[in-house]
């Protein structure tokens, strides 16, 4: 199974990191073991001062495809999800500065916890997603899928010419603006339109 998370995927987000908004899709992959298993809690890495929190609409790969054409991208995925891109901040920049690749500070043990899962035909309109993370109680960020760079179909079209998709296989679609970091003791809550679908306890 592969974990492929695409960057920059909300024009608002590139530019709170001040970084240049992208003319394709930036993507960059995690382990499986970045998954926490049976709903551990996140656990803020030695290595790191400032780990960051990322929300992302996720979606799941149903079948195997090579060389998918955008016109039937759509009959690759059948589920929808949320998860968080957990980024050592610190880490991150300092690799950017070296011009070296984020695995090291995107990848790590348990940095992409991820939530339920919901058949995207119970959704209205999947271009069209409300989605948000609360922070103890509080809206720190919020999304809608109509204000990615590049939608689900694009997105599964561009990987699927550098990598052969897999059932199972899951793309972390990007994160809106509103990035920060996480203490011990904060409660991440996030939301699909008004359904709960992920909660992560930091410790």
């Amino acid at each position: 199974m592969k974990i492929i998370c695409v960057g920059r995927n909300y024009a608002d987000h590139a530019k709170e990191l001040k970084n240049q908004v992208p003319a394709e899709p930036v993507i960059f992959c995690k382990p499986e073991t970045a998954i926490p298993q049976n709903s551990a809690p996140f656990y803020i890495p030695e290595f790191s001062n400032d780990v960051h929190h990322e929300v992302e609409i996720v979606i799941k790969i149903s079948k195997p495809g090579k060389h998918i054409a955008k016109e039937f991208a759509h009959k690759y995925f059948s589920e929808i999800g949320i998860g968080i891109d957990f980024t050592a901040r610190d880490l991150q920049q300092k690799l950017k500065d070296k011009g070296l690749p984020w695995e090291l500070a995107k990848g790590f043990d348990g940095s992409a916890p991820l939530g339920h899962f919901t058949d995207k035909n119970s959704l209205n309109n999947i271009n069209d997603l409300n989605f948000r993370m609360e922070k103890n109680g509080e809206v720190v960020q919020r999304g809608n899928t109509k204000d990615m760079l590049f939608d689900f179909d694009t997105l599964i079209s561009f990987v699927s010419r550098y990598f052969t998709l897999k059932k199972g296989d899951l793309i972390f679609t990007g994160t809106p603006a509103g990035v920060g970091p996480v203490a011990v003791g904060d409660k991440l809550v996030c939301f699909i339109e008004e359904k709960k679908m992920l909660q992560v306890m930091v410790k």
